[in-house]
């Protein structure tokens, strides 16, 4: 596995130059994790809940992606390599193209403060690891319904 893999629902393996998702489109998921069994934990279970997925290993990369991809929503390690979730979340919501893509942080961070530091970078969602695929996608619900309303 690489960690520029895209895939969807419909077609595993797919390719995709796009994250906007028109009608009939998954919303696309990002996920910027430097542990690559997480990265394809969520993929895997992202896609078989209907969404697509692309991966990035750290936070420049995660940065990148965004600009590539325009995702409907980060998933967000804190603790990554080459820039740290906080400040890749911090430069994402600084910058015109990205700032209104919701990012969750995910992260072994549990202290109290830790959750308000991330919302204070900018994170519209926190989990904490472990974290379950089942919970990292009822947040990616809950964002996406709330970035709707």
């Amino acid at each position: 596995m690489t960690a520029k893999k895209t895939t969807g629902a419909k077609k595993p393996g797919a390719q995709r130059a796009t994250g906007e998702h028109g009608h009939g489109e998954q919303p696309l998921v990002l996920i910027a994790d430097d542990f690559g069994d997480a990265r394809e934990m969520y993929r895997e279970y992202l896609v078989f809940s209907g969404f697509r997925a692309a991966e990035a290993r750290d936070g420049k990369e995660a940065i990148e992606r965004a600009h590539e991809l325009a995702p409907s929503v980060i998933l967000m390690d804190l603790a990554i390599p080459s820039m740290d979730g906080w400040e890749a979340t911090r430069r994402l919501k600084a910058d015109a193209r990205t700032k209104k893509i919701p990012v969750i942080a995910i992260t072994g961070h549990a202290l109290s403060g830790d959750a308000e530091r991330a919302r204070a970078a900018g994170c519209d969602g926190v989990l904490s690891k472990p974290c379950l695929p089942e919970r990292v996608v009822e947040e990616v619900r809950r964002v996406l319904a709330r970035r709707r309303a």
